[in-house]
């Protein structure tokens, strides 16, 4: 299953090791999902691990990211609007709507409030990560 995961629910994933979301990370070493990744979702991404709150040290971002750049399917995305995408509230989160078209997801994952009000409108899912994981009964 092809999915984006935005940014907060990669970092809740990898930074969190024992955290609610840490199964995500079973999910894509499983290869149950292919997490996609543009360079503007892997630009955030580095952005915000490196954030002062988390404390992390440059081999620190580089190890929490072999964790998860490895597993992720690059998509190239480009600066035009993708056709047939509802507009978000927030325009910092157009780069999840645009990489899950051009991706071809299944789903986009995330806890964003202005990318879950647009559930419905896309042809792929938008689903919160406790939603998404009903689509994995435990083992």
């Amino acid at each position: 299953m092809r999915v984006v995961l935005d940014t907060n629910v990669v970092v809740s994933a990898i930074v969190f090791r024992e955290g609610r979301l840490s199964w995500l990370r079973e999910l894509w070493r499983e290869s149950r999902i292919v997490p996609l990744a543009s360079r503007a979702t892997t630009d955030e991404l580095i952005r915000v691990l490196a954030y002062p709150k988390f404390r992390l040290s440059q081999d620190d971002i580089q190890a929490l990211l072999s964790e998860y750049l490895p597993f992720a399917e690059p998509a190239e995305v480009g600066r035009r609007r993708a056709p047939g995408l509802p507009r978000c509230s927030d325009p910092d989160d157009e780069k999840f709507l645009a990489l899950a078209v051009i991706g071809n997801a299944e789903a986009l994952v995330t806890g964003d409030k202005a990318l879950l009000i647009l559930a419905g409108r896309t042809r792929f899912a938008i689903e919160s990560p406790a939603v998404f994981r009903r689509r994995f009964p435990a083992r």
